[in-house]
């Protein structure tokens, strides 16, 4: 038997986990087929089947991680490992299919990113009706197939929480946090701003001023590396865990582009299909956790990254000092920065200068 594992997926990745097998036992499986779907880093990545044959047996189970290098299953070897369909002698009767045969082509009538979903949330794709075109199961079958399941008391985290608990543990060890809370006046904002990209568009602002806070320290060395480019952390909230899809040198875009890109890995975030480039090497973050609730919050870093920044809820706030007690529409902030890295006075000013920005009517 030919034994297949786990290839190296890069970005220095030492491991994955098993999302789900889209091949079984006794399958027989041609170049390039998908055989399973695995999580690292946040990201789902499908490996396809080096070569054609026959699978003798899987060699893990769906939520085991494996090491790069480590087992994934084996080739069955002689003639019937190559056995293929005979193209031609229509008249011959195709012989009825197996049970495990007709529900792996059910199963196959769905994309990665269903078969990801199905797993992640335990629906058996062999027990639900495709209301796409053809049959094609759709994230909307997945969804309806089942209510998502509460926790219990004992759920060991799986895929992007279990990688977030791991980030968050190696923050809290290694970064000093320290947290300036304001507030912008942006009573002048239309009704319709675009809250997200008037964020993006102040932290530039923040960044052009004070450039340290973009950047990377290495505890080390005792080092701080200023990033060219800004590349935004976007801080995503999803059903499965956080997720941080990464916009490339937004400075060097426009706010046209920003909202396209943020819609796009909304959209990946949804579907699970971010890969791991999507994730790699931010150099500043942004949490726009106002959306949802809250007006400040001490956040956390995620090393080597030296500052993230949070927008809170929207709130009428007072104008100060005014005998009518006039309120504005005003927009609460949060910096939070290492501390090891930046001082004080760096994170006021970067602070000053993105409130500033908010502040300009356009």
């Amino acid at each position: 038997m030919t034994q297949f594992c786990l290839p190296d997926l890069g970005e220095g990745l030492q491991e994955a986990e098993i999302v789900a097998w889209h091949v079984s036992e006794g399958d027989h499986v041609v170049v390039d087929q998908p055989l399973v779907s695995v999580e690292t880093e946040k990201a789902v990545v499908e490996i396809p089947s080096p070569q054609a044959g026959h699978i003798a047996r899987l060699l893990a189970r769906a939520g085991e991680r494996v090491k790069v290098g480590g087992p994934l299953l084996t080739f069955e070897e002689g003639p019937h490992a190559e056995a293929v369909t005979v193209v031609g002698e229509l008249e011959r009767a195709t012989p009825p299919q197996s049970f495990s045969h007709r529900v792996a082509a059910r199963i196959a009538r769905a994309a990665p990113a269903v078969r990801t979903r199905a797993a992640n949330i335990g629906v058996d794709l062999s027990q639900v009706t495709g209301t796409g075109p053809d049959g094609v199961i759709t994230l909307a079958d997945v969804n309806k197939a089942v209510a998502r399941p509460e926790p219990t008391a004992s759920e060991a985290l799986r895929g992007a929480r279990r990688t977030m608990a791991i980030n968050m543990a190696r923050a809290g060890r290694e970064v000093v946090h320290a947290t300036l809370h304001d507030q912008a006046d942006v009573d002048a904002w239309s009704a319709v701003e675009d809250v997200t990209v008037r964020l993006v568009r102040a932290l530039i602002a923040g960044c052009t001023a004070e450039p340290s806070l973009n950047a990377s320290f290495d505890a080390q060395a005792l080092l701080v590396h200023r990033h060219q480019s800004i590349d935004l952390g976007l801080a995503i909230d999803s059903p499965d865990g956080l997720f941080v899809p990464v916009l490339r040198d937004v400075a060097r875009s426009s706010p046209g582009n920003w909202r396209r890109q943020i819609d796009a890995a909304k959209k990946a975030v949804a579907d699970r299909s971010l890969t791991p480039a999507d994730l790699r090497d931010p150099t500043i973050t942004l949490s726009n956790f106002g959306t949802i609730a809250g007006l400040h919050a001490n956040l956390i870093i995620m090393p080597p990254q030296v500052a993230i920044i949070g927008a809170g809820r929207l709130i009428h706030h007072p104008v100060r000092p005014d005998p009518a007690h006039v309120s504005h529409r005003t927009l609460p902030v949060s910096l939070t920065f290492d501390h090891r890295a930046i001082t004080g006075g760096e994170a006021a000013r970067f602070l000053r200068a993105l409130i500033a920005d908010l502040e300009r009517t356009a």
